[in-house]
């Protein structure tokens, strides 16, 4: 799995657990811009979110960065950085 796909699902399996039914919502709830938000789980859905953006969203969805990541979906990501030289 990707890691665009697993941060996907966990903002979904979130947004479930507050009771959101709209992108509206968390945009409302974390402050982060809907156009952000849309190319995180709109129609693009080909976008990492920076950490600060993350947190954002996490704040806004009542959790924190720990609880987020702290799933099993995250232990099998693959890296799909073409240019892995650049990786700091």
């Amino acid at each position: 799995m990707q890691l665009n796909d697993a941060i996907r699902l966990r903002i979904d399996y979130f947004l479930n657990r507050k009771g959101f039914s709209s992108l509206w919502e968390l945009y409302k709830s974390s402050g982060v811009p809907k156009s952000t938000i849309n190319a995180l789980l709109g129609t693009e859905k080909n976008s990492l979110p920076r950490l600060p953006t993350l947190l954002h969203i996490c704040e806004g969805l009542d959790t924190n960065l720990k609880d987020f990541f702290d799933d099993a979906i995250f232990l099998e990501i693959e890296d799909s950085s073409e240019d892995k030289k650049d990786i700091l």
